[in-house]
């Protein structure tokens, strides 16, 4: 029903690796570079976790074409509360098995199938180092709350109930109560990894939300022929 792009994010799969002095600012720069080589119109940008807090940075932008912002269980527009024991553990973990087996587990709320099991543990593993340091001293640092009341398209925030770091409380005080056209739906039975956790959940949740963007615009544009074609933005395996 729609076109999905679901890119790696530089220093992710196989992308290019990171600039010196990168930041959120230069990931939403990427999407912005992305977007136009695609010449994309019209589209609805998904951003899960990391990916979530530049989509924010991206939507506060007002880019022209972007319809809405569908983020699964994202980091927050202010810095993330990692504890400093738990960050310099991640710090010193970068490329091993063991940790990032450990990881999954943690981040899941329950068994994860076998393939998408360790596709999640070979996706953890695929993160550069420069990225991954990156992330864990710098972007997940980065203050943007000043930036993201200026987002102007509606906001949907997906929460996992069990998620014990970005804790629907914790993405309702940070995200929802900063933006005008924001909301928050809970599934109660994940944590932190909604689009292996509960894929059919998620990919319904951003179809319906594509197909009410699209009844919206259709009302509002009563005298434009032809259906308006929404594009999903997603961090790495949103939809399978």
């Amino acid at each position: 029903d729609y076109h999905c792009v679901a890119p790696d994010l530089r220093g992710f799969g196989a992308s290019d690796a990171l600039h010196e002095n990168y930041a959120v600012k230069d990931y939403a720069n990427d999407i912005v570079d992305l977007i136009s080589i695609l010449t994309i119109e019209n589209y609805v940008l998904v951003g899960h976790s990391m990916g979530g807090k530049i989509a924010l940075a991206f939507a506060a932008r007002k880019p022209e074409g972007l319809q809405s912002l569908i983020l699964l269980a994202p980091s927050p527009p202010t810095p993330e509360p990692i504890k400093e024991d738990e960050r310099e553990k991640q710090l010193a973990s970068h490329g091993n098995r063991c940790v990032a087996t450990d990881t999954v587990c943690q981040a899941a709320g329950g068994q994860l199938p076998g393939e998408v099991f360790a596709r999640a543990i070979n996706d953890n593993l695929r993160t550069s180092e420069a990225a991954w340091k990156w992330w864990l001293e710098s972007g997940s640092r980065e203050d943007i709350s000043s930036e993201v009341g200026k987002i102007n398209v509606p906001v949907l925030v997906a929460a996992g109930g069990r998620d014990e770091a970005m804790t629907p409380k914790l993405l309702k005080a940070e995200i929802v109560r900063r933006i005008k056209n924001a909301s928050l739906i809970v599934i109660p039975e994940v944590k932190h990894l909604l689009p292996l956790e509960a894929p059919e959940k998620i990919a319904d949740l951003i179809r319906r939300h594509c197909e009410n963007r699209a009844d919206d615009q259709q009302s509002s544009e009563k005298n434009k022929l032809g259906e308006s074609k929404f594009y999903v933005e997603t961090r790495k395996r949103t939809i399978n």
